[in-house]
């Protein structure tokens, strides 16, 4: 069967057995429907197929009468931005995110340079059998404009973000290993650590939109850049995803500072500065709520994705917020999980901290998280959680993305997968040990129920 994901996260598929050119055409006809009118900015991670996805989306877009705003090759995070800046009706970002080089996708902007709600996802999918054969005639089609300076723009902001201190980051004069994985990083995150003062030496940084390892930045995959750390006697590595949302540190001594230790301290830097609130997921570490507290302030727990921790941002007034795999989203400057702004903070956060990353991870609430699935069969993973969930009523427990039970010593996610056949389970602990023995106390609770 042809490989196709349509979600709320947007439309992803492998090129050429999924992701084809009429399945581009339907579901970017169906999105401007739901868009109506006004202008719509496209821009585009370096993997080699976002030229002809990106041609196919803009032809299409034009076709439906909506002027197109083309701002090239750029991380996710830089189309937000621009939606935001341009005031349009919305905005796709052609990337594929960490995926292989062989899928693409479209990730979908509402007009407030956000991704997409569950009801507009809704919305915009009902169109989708009727939208195909709505197109202008010769004389109404839409005007594209190739807009250079979105990226520069975007740049320049960062380095103007609120409590960031150019000149003394300046004159710490950081040294940077930075891999980028031969993606959109290629063509600004060297640029940004430059403008910073950073001494940069670059990892990966070919502006070839070919990956050459798997390019999710897990430890796993990141072990030569790991070495070049240590090899070149670096402060910190930085590794960037394809589209440059999720940021990734390494410490000085080679080792993975943890992309749940990223959002950790970026809360604990911000809160810091002002009070207010913060927002995560609930698979996210609970060392967040350890320093919000040492600050008095509250955290809020959102179901797992970026949409879901904007809204609850949005409900609560959060002045932070993100996920545990390396997502910083700091609404002061837009509303999206941003490499750019998670670097600007690190560097900030460690000049004012005064000593090494390594030392600054030990400086935060010590615990780990293990991750497991279990394929689930035939057996409906809703009646596993509910099953899981009058088990432990009488303990600390949230249902609004599967069940997280909170303990004194621990915490446990069980979450259906929406693309796979699996339940996922999260747990945290103080030791990898102690982590290791809850999860698979619960592995064998839900085994029990098959």
């Amino acid at each position: 069967m042809p490989t196709l994901m349509v979600s709320v996260s947007g439309i992803r598929g492998i090129v050429g057995d999924g992701l084809d050119p009429n399945t581009i055409v339907k579901y970017t006809s169906a999105y401007a429907e739901f868009c109506k009118s006004g202008k719509i900015v496209i821009g585009r991670d370096g993997r080699i197929t976002g030229t002809m996805v990106g041609e196919l989306i803009i032809g299409t877009l034009l076709a439906k009468g909506f002027d197109v705003i083309d701002i090239g090759i750029c991380p996710t995070p830089t189309v937000l931005y621009n939606v935001k800046k341009f005031n349009a009706a919305g905005g796709i970002a052609v990337s594929a995110s960490h995926n292989p080089n062989e899928w693409n996708a479209l990730k979908l902007l509402n007009n407030k340079g956000e991704f997409m709600t569950k009801e507009e996802n809704a919305e915009m999918l009902a169109a989708l059998e009727t939208s195909i054969s709505n197109f202008k005639p010769w004389d109404k089609i839409g005007k594209l404009t190739i807009y250079p300076d979105g990226l520069a723009n975007h740049l320049k902001d960062v380095l103007k973000m609120k409590h960031i201190n150019l000149d003394a980051i300046k004159a710490r004069k950081f040294k940077v290993l930075l891999d980028c994985v031969n993606g959109a990083g290629s063509w600004v995150m060297s640029d940004l650590l430059k403008e910073f003062g950073c001494e940069v030496i670059e990892l990966n940084c070919e502006k070839t939109g070919i990956f050459p390892r798997l390019p999710e930045p897990l430890p796993e995959n990141l072990t030569e850049t790991m070495e070049a750390v240590k090899k070149h006697k670096v402060d910190l590595g930085i590794v960037v995803d394809p589209d440059v949302d999720r940021l990734v540190l390494i410490t000085d001594k080679g080792e993975p500072f943890s992309e749940e230790n990223t959002i950790t301290q970026a809360v604990r830097f911000v809160l810091s500065k002002e009070k207010g609130s913060a927002v995560v997921n609930l698979s996210t570490t609970r060392a967040v709520e350890d320093v919000a507290k040492k600050f008095g302030c509250e955290v809020f727990r959102s179901p797992v994705g970026e949409a879901n921790v904007v809204a609850k941002m949005k409900e609560t007034g959060a002045i932070i917020g993100g996920e545990g795999s390396g997502g910083v989203i700091y609404p002061a400057l837009h509303y999206g999980r941003d490499a750019l702004v998670g670097t600007a903070i690190i560097l900030q956060h460690l000049l004012e901290f005064g000593g090494t990353l390594s030392e600054m991870k030990e400086a935060l609430p010590q615990y780990i998280i293990v991750k497991k699935k279990i394929v689930r069969g035939d057996v409906n993973p809703d009646d596993i959680v509910a099953k899981l969930t009058e088990k432990y009523k009488v303990a600390k427990i949230n249902t609004d993305d599967g069940l997280r039970i909170d303990f004194d010593d621990h915490w446990v996610h069980f979450r259906k997968s929406n693309t796979e056949p699996i339940i996922r389970c999260i747990a945290e602990a103080a030791t990898e040990d102690l982590a290791n023995k809850y999860i698979d106390k619960y592995f064998g609770e839900i085994k029990s129920f098959f």
